[in-house]
């Protein structure tokens, strides 16, 4: 039988983000068993509360539910949903067949949003904290890649244009304070996330109300109680039958911010690799391509762009929920966040498992580096061209015009000619520069400003308090790196 499965699950879709990309602690926090396993965690806090207060369950009662919460039926639950065509009914009739002493008080003024929605919040803190551990950790290499860094000079870029220098370090700090910037959007969202709680099929606690006949204190020491049994502090303090559809938008929207400095960095890093300045890991027998044998593509750095743009589209599809649900709740989002909710997370999971194994893995090429630097330096040193003309005597205003006409002919003579920019030996010819000394202003250092120092205050203000608060996650790896 087994063997026939194993053949069978070739013939149909399986999800790449589980097959092939994300982690295996982050498939487990959306998987069934999890999933099913925290519906009856749910069922017995509310029964032991209940018991606790008085209503009419036993003892014996909630440790039968207790003895049971991941022995879990998953064929008769399947056979039960087919029958009823409704899961949460189907989980408790199942659970009811393994505890038939307890089958009378499961479920007891609840309704299903009790289980579903409570059990969500549960798996989205889980990998809020699971997201914020492996970001954690790219935030830690990313630094001392960027330590290791700080004062080799390159090419700065605005426009996708040559611009100022600045250093391999500084630029990496870029990277690295976006995902700082999502570390505290994480950490916000984590501080924020409350428990949907006990409220009842319209959110007014009313069968409640009903089973301590009219003790109001009681109902809402209910509340709190299988709030603090599933470990959180804080209830949403109104509900419909569901907590607002604004709290998936405000996670997926966190998620996308990771996906959006991600997807910048793996741009960064792609187009670096095409100028050969930089270079993602590329292993021994790896191949670029199927067709042309010598290339290394960024086959990393576009996987995780790839992705970090499916979560980035994710966002919407929570915005357009949380806008359309009708007045107490509507069931459209059900079959629609059991997609967005756990894919985004994988998605996100998979994003910064790659983007570790990436800064781990990078080769910087300080020859090229200096050569691309070199081509474009005499036109950034201009200024310093300009100063030392002025210094030696010259006219500001005519130097300035003889800089701007040699510039352009140097500028010329690389692009019309494919020739190497010349405006040094040019200026020097010139009698206007003759007393100037301009190989001098040609040391790429004197442009990078205070680019090095940047990366100690930044490492040192930013990054170390980091550290020390999560020590705990400096080492979340790649080991799940599956392709």
């Amino acid at each position: 039988m087994l063997k026939k499965e194993k053949k069978l699950s070739h013939l149909i879709y399986e999800n790449p983000l589980i097959t092939r990309y994300a982690s295996q602690e982050m498939s487990q926090i959306w998987s069934a068993q999890k999933k099913h396993s925290t519906w009856r965690r749910l069922w017995v806090a509310l029964a032991e509360s209940q018991h606790e207060m008085g209503l009419g369950v036993s003892a014996e009662q909630v440790q039968s539910l207790k003895e049971a919460v991941d022995d879990i039926d998953f064929k008769l639950a399947a056979k039960y949903e087919k029958e009823l065509r409704h899961d949460v009914m189907a989980h408790v009739h199942t659970y009811g067949d393994r505890c038939p002493d307890s089958m009378a008080i499961i479920h007891l003024g609840a309704t299903s949003c009790f289980v579903t929605d409570n059990s969500e919040l549960v798996m989205i803190r889980e990998s809020l904290e699971c997201v914020r551990a492996r970001l954690i950790s790219v935030i830690d290499h990313l630094a001392s890649f960027a330590k290791e860094n700080r004062d080799l000079p390159c090419l700065g870029f605005t426009h996708l244009q040559p611009a100022q220098p600045t250093t391999i370090g500084k630029r990496a700090t870029l990277w690295c304070y976006d995902l700082i910037l999502d570390l505290e959007e994480i950490e916000h969202r984590l501080e924020k996330l409350r428990f949907r709680g006990v409220k009842g099929t319209t959110g007014t606690q009313a069968t409640f109300l009903q089973l301590f006949e009219g003790d109001h204190a009681k109902v809402d020491e209910l509340d709190r109680r299988v709030t603090e049994k599933m470990g959180f502090r804080d209830r949403y303090a109104v509900t419909g039958q569901t907590y607002s559809r604004k709290v998936d938008a405000q996670v997926l929207s966190t998620l996308s911010g990771i996906g959006q400095s991600a997807h910048k960095a793996g741009n960064d890093i792609r187009i670096l690799q095409n100028r050969k300045e930089l270079e993602e890991p590329f292993e021994k027998k790896q191949i670029g391509s199927s067709a042309m044998a010598y290339k290394r593509n960024p086959m990393r750095s576009e996987r995780m762009c790839s992705l970090a743009r499916f979560a980035i589209s994710l966002t919407a599809n929570a915005e357009d929920t949380a806008a359309t649900q009708w007045m107490e709740r509507t069931l459209d989002d059900s079959a629609n966040r059991r997609l967005s909710l756990p894919q985004s997370f994988l998605a996100i999971d998979a994003v910064l498992i790659l983007y570790r194994n990436i800064v781990d893995g990078m080769v910087v090429y300080p020859k090229v580096i200096e050569k691309h630097l070199n081509e474009e330096l005499p036109f950034m040193a201009t200024e310093e061209f300009l100063m030392a003309g002025v210094a030696a005597g010259g006219d500001r205003q005519e130097l300035h015009e003889l800089i701007r006409v040699h510039s352009q002919a140097a500028g010329a003579e690389v692009k019309v000619n494919g020739g190497q920019n010349d405006l040094i030996e040019r200026l020097q010819k010139d009698p206007a520069f003759k007393d100037c000394d301009l190989k001098s202003a040609l040391d790429a250092r004197k442009y990078i400003g205070r680019a090095p120092e940047q990366v100690d205050a930044f490492i040192a203000e930013i990054i170390e308090p980091i550290r020390q608060r999560y020590q705990s996650n400096l080492n979340q790896g790649t080991e799940n790196l599956k392709v």
